[in-house]
């Protein structure tokens, strides 16, 4: 079954047609089995056909799929309600990807750096405060203003030029990168995780740092949690784990465990910057999605689900490094999100993840990030058994 002139060839050529999943396995149109340490990109974060989301989502498709958001869902106002408990935030915008999480947290910023210049009728200052900051080696989103948001060159081909004005980066982990935060920034937004950037997790250190900085100059601190978010890193929410307290925190991928879904949170300085008009979403938080995150969230709540998450991790990447294979650099991680450095002796990250493939009789589903680096991101409820069947597989290929 090929795909080819029938959908956009904008990814790959893979030419695997997958007919089914459970757990952490997909099966092909031909009945060849694969372990998945994909997950859809850190999307379906239970896996496949995980039970309680499929009773969540069956059930909620009985009772109401979408509601106008002129409106509120009974679904949508307890997700609502769960998830900023959980988190500590305020207010939250429903959308549907982390493009249109970080396109609302973007005009959040714009608009919040116009009041902060324009409060009570006085005249603005001279600098406007339009700037949003990032983090080089960052990904944002495939939108116009996401893109541009992005601190990777590779993604900003001239053929989509002109790219909107009002963006710049820092170096992580720079401190003299720092002082250049200025009046003239309105937010700075940054990942826990440099996911698309060849999964770097960032320094603590120099997080707080960066977010002290920030607020210093009166700009916003954000955080993209698109692919960090909802438990891959091993705690809820990587600004947990680095013990950080951002103003916005934008979530998507796995919030609702396969069913598109994105939201962008906010607290304090941040919680009354949109007015009704100012963003919206026909499709954001309807009463679906909010009903598979329910079932997401009553999951990754569950005790010791996480400490889970965090020590299969762990024992991931000790077990790679335990191979002590020349082709391999480095490993690095948190959590279910780990980036594996090649030297590129046995070919690029795009040959091993072919060569996984079509790995026999079972197949191995990766993702790359970057030239010479593979991204692990499995199912946060993998089995043992199944990492361990799946670690098998990736060093057949490596050790050739």
């Amino acid at each position: 079954m090929k795909r080819k002139g029938r959908v956009v060839n904008n990814y790959s050529s893979f030419d695997v047609v997958f007919k089914s999943g459970k757990g952490a396995l997909l099966t092909d149109a031909g009945g060849k089995t694969y372990i998945d340490f994909v997950a859809g990109i850190a999307v379906n974060a239970l896996g496949h056909g995980y039970a309680p989301l499929v009773k969540a989502i069956r059930r909620q498709a009985q009772k109401a799929i979408h509601v106008c958001n002129y409106y509120h869902s009974d679904t949508g106002v307890e997700y609502a309600d769960r998830l900023l408990r959980a988190s500590g935030m305020e207010g939250v915008f429903f959308g549907n990807s982390g493009a249109e999480a970080n396109e609302a947290a973007l005009k959040l910023a714009r608009k919040y750096g116009w009041l902060s210049t324009h409060r009570d009728s006085a005249p603005p200052s001279v600098l406007a405060r339009n700037t949003v900051v990032t983090l080089e080696k960052s990904f944002h989103g495939r939108t116009l203003a996401t893109l541009t948001a992005t601190g990777q060159p590779v993604f900003h081909p001239d053929y989509f030029a002109p790219y909107p004005a009002g963006f710049r980066t820092i170096r992580p982990g720079n401190y003299d990168d720092l002082k250049t935060l200025d009046e003239t920034v309105c937010a700075v937004m940054v990942e826990g995780v440099q996911g698309e950037g060849g999964v770097h997790p960032l320094d603590p250190d120099w997080a707080h740092a960066c977010q002290k900085a920030a607020h210093e100059c009166g700009a916003l601190f954000m955080m993209d949690e698109v692919q960090t978010g909802m438990g891959r890193t091993g705690s809820l929410f990587a600004f947990q784990a680095l013990g950080l307290t951002p103003d916005v925190v934008t979530l998507a991928k796995g919030i609702a465990g396969g069913v598109p879904m994105g939201a962008c949170l906010f607290r304090g300085r941040a919680a009354d910057v949109f007015s009704p008009g100012d963003h919206q979403s026909t499709f954001g938080g309807n009463p679906l999605a909010c009903a598979a995150a329910l079932a997401v969230l009553d999951t990754l709540e569950k005790p010791g689900f996480l400490a889970r998450v965090a020590e299969t991790g762990d024992r991931m990447r000790r077990e790679i490094r335990s191979w002590n294979l020349p082709c391999i650099k480095d490993v690095r991680g948190m959590g279910l999100m780990t980036g594996v450095d090649l030297d590129g002796s046995g070919g690029n990250a795009a040959a091993v993840q072919q060569s996984c493939l079509l790995a026999a009789p079972k197949g191995l589903c990766i993702c790359t990030a970057g030239e010479f680096t593979l991204r692990l991101v499995p199912p946060l409820n993998i089995s043992d058994r199944q990492i361990d069947e799946g670690l098998a597989v990736l060093r057949r290929v490596l050790a050739g």
